[in-house]
């Protein structure tokens, strides 16, 4: 065994042996719960599960200091007591008192905090994308079947009423043979303008934070949000807000898997800046007699198909049949039949989503059927996939072609080493979980 090996065996194995029996759930019993990751997305993470009687905040991790008091006093402020504080995730799944984690990290963590967290023992909500790479999705699942965790990915469309309706008269044919799904993502973003790299903050760990990413010098623009537009740590707009619409699309569209072939294109248009990811990208994902079309655009622009532009933005999915379309986002659905497109049914939205996926995954954690999951881990690891595979051709600059068989592109060693990527250690996904 190399040593690079050895070293994640042995990792494993410590993990592992933390936690290798769950705490027994009673019926009454409150799930403990520690959020890893308490910036923007952590921070409604834990008003979420403020909400919750059926769940316990136990304890939050943040490599930022400023992160945890924020996080401390809003979980005091809420319910009453000072959680458990922790700067190292790797603490939290020592703690065999925490039942399970949700992990509102950037998306380069996403996989090995997840895999760790089974080790360990904890079932997982693990914000979307599920994924930064097609490989890590792979090793996600694999890690949730081996140690039978519970894992839920934060696509709460899965758990929105009026979407799961909607999905169920696709399937009953009210729009006849649906042949196309198209997923938006017009979602208006500024510049982010160019700044220098300059020293760490006081009370961050950057070495942590960058985790399993590349070791880079600290800069602002790698950091609060913006981390979404460098390749290394995020996916640009199609796995950021986008991987909640290819899920709708994936879904609705009544296919399995990977597509034949994708192909995209587009660019980083107008702005001059120092973002990586295309603000303008245009992909199609073929399944033969069906295709997904997938449209970002970060700039200014107009409503398409039946959505309506909200805020600047348009956001949502259209569904193409033989016999009408359908329009379909955040705020409801609108479902156009025949030849001349009128108007046959008009659903308006119910609220609170993000709560009811959350109950969803604490009630599997007490069931330990992950089958409830309206999320659950291979569903939400296909959909990051599908835009990671849009990624590739974007970055290739050409159509990549999917050996369902092999798992792997055809005959594309190129494409092949963009399935997953090089590691820093000690923060590598293992090949074997």
């Amino acid at each position: 065994m190399e040593a690079h090996d050895r070293r994640q065996f042995l990792q494993a194995a410590a993990l592992a042996a933390l936690a290798p029996k769950a705490r027994v759930l009673g019926a009454n019993d409150r799930v403990n719960v520690a959020v890893i990751g308490v910036g923007g997305r952590g921070t409604a993470h834990l008003g979420y599960y403020a909400t919750l009687d059926s769940a316990h905040i136990a304890a939050v991790c943040d490599v930022n200091q400023a992160a945890q008091e924020r996080a401390v006093a809003r979980v005091e402020k809420a319910r009453g007591h000072k959680p458990k504080v922790y700067s190292d995730m790797r603490e939290v799944f020592a703690d065999k008192s925490i039942d399970a984690v949700s992990i509102a990290t950037p998306n380069h963590w996403h996989a090995l905090s997840t895999i760790w967290a089974c080790q360990a023992g904890k079932d997982v909500y693990c914000e979307k994308p599920a994924s930064h790479n097609i490989f890590e999705a792979r090793q996600m699942v694999a890690a949730a079947r081996k140690y039978k965790r519970m894992v839920q990915i934060g696509s709460q469309s899965r758990s929105i009423a009026h979407k799961q309706k909607a999905m169920q008269l696709l399937k009953e044919g009210a729009i006849g043979e649906v042949y196309l799904a198209k997923a938006l993502c017009f979602k208006r973003r500024n510049s982010i303008g160019h700044k220098a790299d300059e020293p760490t903050p006081p009370g961050l760990n950057w070495d942590l934070f960058l985790g399993p990413a590349p070791m880079r010098a600290y800069n602002e623009l790698r950091f609060r949000y913006n981390w979404h537009w460098f390749w290394d740590t995020g996916n640009g707009d199609i796995g950021n807000q986008g991987v909640h619409e290819m899920d709708v699309a994936h879904w609705g569209l009544g296919v399995e898997g990977m597509p034949n072939w994708t192909v995209s294109t587009g660019g980083k248009m107008v702005y001059d800046d120092d973002q990586e990811t295309p603000n303008t990208q245009l992909a199609t994902l073929d399944y033969g007699k069906k295709q997904i079309v997938f449209e970002v655009r970060g700039l200014v622009t107009g409503p398409e198909g039946g959505l309506e532009l909200r805020g600047g933005n348009c956001v949502g999915n259209i569904f193409l049949g033989s016999d009408g379309h359908m329009a379909l986002d955040g705020n409801g659905f609108k479902l156009f039949k025949g030849q001349k497109g009128e108007l046959a049914m008009d659903v308006k939205a119910d609220r609170g989503e993000t709560t009811v996926h959350m109950q969803n995954f604490i009630d599997a954690v007490k069931s330990r059927d992950y089958t409830k999951l309206t999320a659950e881990i291979a569903i939400g690891a296909n959909s990051a996939a599908l835009c990671h595979l849009a990624n590739i051709s974007y970055r290739l600059g050409r159509r990549v072609n999917w050996d369902k068989k092999t798992d792997r592109f055809v005959n594309d060693k190129e494409a092949d080493q963009m399935i997953g990527r090089k590691y820093r250690a000690p923060y590598v996904v293992p090949e074997k979980v």
